[in-house]
């Protein structure tokens, strides 16, 4: 059995390693915890990559079944919910592969509009968005945004912006290096300006106010990409 050593940098260990060590122990209880802690954070993190309910839903048991019959693997130098999430982005990325037909396209090419690549700068939102729409039809337009864009820079956003793991912890679970991560995450940030400045700067001229009105992840069209494993 490994012995799981503390997560380097940190002084004391994470509270996550005496339940980890007391489900090594035969205490099913003590899994069940460390579920109820995290299951929602990676059933997010699911819904965001296969975005589909079920699928989602199904990586959750999956990601945290294959982790329990795994556990021995884990050595403690990462944080166990670190190594959980990458469990559930390769249980999420398996499900998508497997319904998923057409060309793949290499996720760091650039997104073209009508009028080019997306461009670097960008202008400020006028108004602040927060001052003509609420707190719930922005979250709605905001996860709408992200559903559309590309794969490899939405799990990248979504574990950074979103879950908040740190850049080393994202490049660790994805296999990346931290520059592809920063750079990844640059990218997805000013597409997700640049689709919902368009989106909220229709809304205020009138423009597309009818059913045919385009939602945000339809402003610049996504190309489809693959993580690397």
């Amino acid at each position: 059995m490994a012995i799981i050593q503390p997560v380097a940098g940190e002084l004391e260990p994470h509270p996550d390693v005496a339940l980890v060590e007391r489900v090594r122990a035969g205490d099913v209880a003590a899994y069940d915890a460390l579920v109820r802690k995290y299951e929602r954070q990676i059933f997010r993190i699911s819904q965001h990559i296969t975005q589909n309910r079920e699928d989602a839903e199904d990586v959750v048991q999956d990601a945290f079944l294959k982790a329990y019959e795994k556990l021995d693997q884990f050595q403690g130098n990462s944080k166990f919910y670190t190594w959980l999430v990458r469990i559930a982005v390769n249980e999420s990325l398996m499900r998508l592969r497997k319904r998923r037909t057409g060309k793949m396209v290499s996720i760091d090419e650039d997104i073209t509009t009508d009028e080019g690549s997306v461009p670097r700068d960008l202008a400020d939102w006028a108004p602040d968005p927060e001052q003509n729409y609420g707190q719930a039809e922005l979250a709605e337009i905001l996860r709408k945004t992200i559903q559309g864009l590309p794969q490899g820079f939405r799990i990248v956003f979504v574990l950074r912006d979103v879950e908040g793991l740190s850049t080393e912890e994202t490049a660790e679970t994805l296999g990346l290096s931290i520059p592809a991560v920063k750079s990844r995450l640059l990218r997805a940030r000013l597409q997700l300006r640049e689709r919902l400045s368009r989106y909220f700067h229709r809304r205020k001229t009138g423009k597309g106010a009818s059913s045919k009105e385009k939602s945000p992840e339809e402003t610049i069209p996504a190309k489809a990409g693959v993580e690397k494993q």
